[in-house]
């Protein structure tokens, strides 16, 4: 039905059916049963669409649990105004960490092990900011190996010389090597 109709209880005139148009005048207990009759078949109709909606959304929904001293990655997507992580805009990170659970709170809430520069921020996250990380030592870099200068930089050292190619341009030969670098892995060599 039209909202004017479920707001006032009656049709929508408009000039030109003003003359076909001849409704009865409901008065006392015929309003109100007809007025309960319309919120019913509103209520009804809200309630098919939901319902018909939650089961699109439930299609992509998938129930995550984790355990305690688990790793996960933080969203931050959602604090983009609130804290800036690094860059901004478009190549602002969409997650942080990797951080540790220390305990489940609930259902789906679990607290999580901060860095002291994020102790503004309330520990405790709903499940749908996390995201699974599966802890991998060659990922971390332990501070000892890497010797940082006070430019906040460092040298890196190569180890051994992969390949050799010449790669022949317009007027000249340009020589290009592929090198295994210090502390890195065969698929990081350039």
């Amino acid at each position: 039905m039209a909202l004017f109709e479920a707001l006032c209880g009656r049709k929508c005139k408009i000039p030109l059916y003003w003359s076909e148009l001849s409704e009865s005048k409901l008065v006392g207990v015929d309003l109100i049963r007809e007025t309960e009759e319309k919120v019913k078949i509103i209520r009804d109709s809200l309630k098919a669409t939901s319902d018909r909606q939650k089961s699109y959304a439930n299609l992509k929904r998938r129930d995550i649990e984790f355990n305690v001293d688990d790793h996960v990655f933080l969203k931050v997507s959602s604090w983009k105004k609130v804290l800036r992580f690094g860059r901004k805009g478009k190549l602002s990170p969409r997650f942080i960490g990797s951080y540790e659970i220390i305990e489940r709170i609930g259902l789906v809430a679990y607290r999580l092990a901060l860095p002291p520069e994020l102790e503004k921020i309330h520990n405790v996250f709903h499940v749908s900011m996390l995201k699974w990380y599966r802890l991998d030592r060659s990922h971390v870099i332990p501070h000892a190996e890497i010797e940082i200068q006070s430019d906040m930089t460092y040298s890196e050292e190569p180890v051994k010389i992969l390949a050799r190619k010449v790669k022949e341009l317009r007027n000249k030969r340009a020589p290009l090597v592929k090198v295994l670098w210090h502390r890195h892995g065969m698929e990081e060599a350039t």
